[in-house]
């Protein structure tokens, strides 16, 4: 139980800065939306998502999923306000995973190199393992996840179909595959990398 309520908290908070990251992104790019917002806090409240930080991870404990993933209310972004108007989203886009991979690279070094008590080397795996779980998990690109505005910044204006139908039916796609496979491959990912950097098994 008490691991449980530690990855709750882990997953709180490493939402949270991943938001602050995209804010603060813009926020540098000459966008000052977010701050104006109150978007810049680790107050949770501001950030809270009806469905991606409380119901989604309410149904992965009721369903004893082996992790939890959510998301927060995405910070807003005005990009007629960056001064990169060609690549200025997707470097904010980029900011909140690259986050959560860089919390999860340390807390993963530390792991390896510094001796722990268990609890305490617990804990810090638990921080590793779901930084990666959400760098991997935003990184897919369909709305409202961040790869998608990756994707889109790539995209030609041939494509603008592709784009009106995935902002528009991203999320029904989303929930889809997440209960079809999704959560596995991103499982597997994660525990790659938790390997990779801290050369233990998740």
């Amino acid at each position: 139980m008490s691991l449980t309520i530690f990855s709750l908290i882990v997953l709180l908070f490493s939402i949270i800065l991943h938001e602050i990251a995209h804010g603060s992104m813009a926020l540098r790019l000459g966008d000052s939306t977010a701050k104006h917002a109150g978007r810049l806090t680790l107050n949770p409240l501001k950030h809270i998502d009806l469905f991606g930080t409380i119901i989604l991870p309410f149904l992965l404990v009721i369903i004893r999923s082996p992790f939890i993933i959510g998301w927060a209310k995405p910070v807003p972004v005005n990009p007629y306000n960056l001064r990169d108007p060609k690549w200025g989203m997707l470097k904010v886009s980029l900011a909140g995973p690259s986050v959560n991979f860089l919390l999860a690279i340390i807390f993963g070094l530390i792991i390896r190199f510094v001796p722990l008590p268990e609890a305490l080397a617990s804990f810090f795996g638990i921080i590793v393992f779901y930084n990666f779980l959400l760098g991997i998990f935003n990184l897919i690109p369909i709305p409202p996840l961040d790869g998608s505005h990756i994707l889109f910044a790539f995209l030609s204006d041939r494509f603008n179909n592709l784009k009106v139908f995935l902002s528009q039916y991203g999320i029904f796609i989303f929930i889809f595959f997440l209960f079809f496979g999704w959560l596995d491959i991103i499982f597997q990912g994660a525990a790659i990398l938790f390997y990779l950097t801290t050369s233990q098994p998740f």
